[in-house]
């Protein structure tokens, strides 16, 4: 009888080789589903816009119930600033009273809605909303409310100062003659949804709509 023939045991090596070529193959499909996945996670993203796009296309509610007569806040809307303006009835009624020493009284030649193209250059007289920016280079004019402020002299009427070049401007953003800026501050498109919230962004339906 001969021997029976018996089969030789496979290799610790040869076992170390195929579980790591079973590893291998393994782990080189999931990577690839992983790839995959994190390449259709943009492409799927971008069929929706971004927050940041929204943000700066978003209005911007103030309520201005919190603004006292004679103060002013500064907010932001797009990336610019934004003056909110409370005058107080003397402010208002003063405005009238200095169209000599003016470059644009009537707002002719400058950037504002219809709504507030007239002498107080804003929809409610009380509430001056500007852009925040000189018209000149794009300073941030200071404020200098009080009428005979001594850093302009006993006949300012009170308004805005813009410290980069000296340009100046009334408590209706409106360029006084002699100033480098040759245009009014511009005002945004806003709206009143209600007495007291004032929403930058949107426009207002009609001249004088509150």
């Amino acid at each position: 009888m001969s021997d029976p023939v018996t089969t030789p045991p496979v290799s610790t090596d040869e076992e170390v080789d195929t579980s790591r070529r079973k590893f291998l193959t393994a782990a080189t499909a999931a990577t690839g589903a992983v790839g995959a996945g994190f390449t259709l996670v943009p492409f799927i993203a971008s069929w929706k816009p971004s927050e940041r796009a929204r943000a700066l296309g978003a209005p911007l509610e103030i309520d201005v119930s919190k603004i006292e007569p004679g103060q002013m806040i500064t907010q932001s809307w797009r990336k610019q600033p934004i003056y909110v303006v409370r005058r107080t009835p003397e402010a208002v009624a003063g405005l009238a009273q200095h169209d000599g020493g003016l470059k644009d009284p009537k707002s002719e030649a400058s950037d504002q809605p219809t709504y507030a193209k007239n002498e107080q250059r804003s929809i409610k007289p009380e509430f001056l909303v500007l852009y925040a920016a000189c018209t000149h280079l794009g300073c941030l004019p200071k404020q200098h409310f009080t009428q005979g402020d001594p850093t302009l002299g006993p006949d300012w009427p009170g308004g805005f100062f813009c410290p980069c070049h000296g340009s100046r401007f009334d408590l209706a953003g409106r360029v006084f003659n002699g100033s480098p800026a040759s245009v009014n501050l511009r005002v945004p498109p806003y709206k009143f949804e209600s007495d007291t919230m004032l929403v930058i962004g949107v426009d207002a339906t009609a001249q004088g709509a509150a």
